[in-house]
């Protein structure tokens, strides 16, 4: 499943085109994803403003005039495609199989019309109107924890949430209560990164006093550099994530530990070898030997 850093890539790269754009009609497909689209979808978004998109953790938000967000999330295999009616060609061609473009928003964006096309050959993903005004009372946000690329997390708030937790490093950094957004394959990164141990207690790195020691300090710091790399990479791009643009990202060739079992790990002089293990009934991939 797409993590945070894709869906700001698929974010960034429909920008361009959308924001500012009016939808002058919405194709729907079929009458679900994976839960049914909004009832009089098509009706109440037509002729709106696109004002800006955005994002929430793992959900795209595209925010319409009057107080209108359209909330889209991926699920397992949902990508975005853009194509410029005026060229008579896609802008960005690909080879997904149109059989399975179930969302057409059909745009003026002042250069001509354009399409930007969902594609979602499982229909995992889905999309849900809501008020921009009243988004943190949507369900998923409801409780979700700060943006790992805001300044709300620092090391002192993960003391405070880590303090006194026997429960595992991995476990308590995927929990989306406490950071938004962050998915299996960055924790593993991430952790790599801090040379810290998936299997260690959350509370051994906050002190009796609940401050961070100075391990909680490079972990944040290792959280924050994971993202903006894969980010500035183009994301992940594993199995079905494709960028707006047709293009895979290349992160996944920087992967230092995430489904890399058996290898060498890449620490100077550590002579570990990449191991995995199964948590919670995820994979987690680590160097047992230079992660404490």
């Amino acid at each position: 499943m797409p993590e945070l850093p894709e869906v700001e890539t698929v974010r960034r790269g429909l920008a361009p085109a959308m924001e500012g754009a009016v939808i002058a009609r919405l194709e729907l497909n079929r009458p679900d994803l994976r839960f049914p689209l909004p009832e009089n979808f098509a009706e109440t978004v037509r002729e709106r403003r696109i004002v800006s998109l955005g994002r929430r953790a793992k959900y795209l938000l595209i925010d319409l005039e009057d107080d209108l967000t359209v909330i889209s999330h991926l699920g397992m295999s949902g990508s975005f495609r853009i194509e410029d009616e005026t060229l008579g060609e896609f802008h960005h061609p690909r080879s997904k199989d149109q059989k399975h473009d179930h969302v057409v928003f059909h745009l003026r964006n002042g250069k001509g019309p354009l399409k930007v096309i969902y594609n979602d050959p499982r229909r995992f993903g889905f999309m849900q109107l809501w008020r921009r005004s009243e988004l943190d009372l949507y369900p998923a946000f409801a409780e979700l924890g700060p943006e790992p690329t805001g300044n709300a997390l620092d090391a002192d708030y993960l003391a405070a949430r880590f303090s006194g937790k026997s429960q595992p490093l991995k476990g308590a950094l995927l929990d989306q209560t406490v950071i938004a957004g962050l998915g299996n394959i960055y924790v593993c990164e991430a952790l790599w990164r801090a040379h810290l141990s998936p299997k260690r207690a959350a509370g051994s790195i906050v002190t009796k006093t609940g401050r961070p020691k100075k391990e909680l300090g490079l972990l944040t710091g290792a959280i924050r550099n994971v993202i903006a790399d894969a980010i500035a990479a183009g994301g992940s791009s594993l199995k079905d994530h494709i960028q707006t643009d047709g293009s895979l990202g290349y992160f996944q060739h920087s992967f230092s530990v995430y489904d890399r079992e058996g290898w060498a790990c890449c620490t100077p002089g550590c002579g570990g070898t990449v191991a995995r293990i199964t948590q919670a009934g995820r994979s987690t991939f680590y160097c047992p030997v230079c992660q404490k």
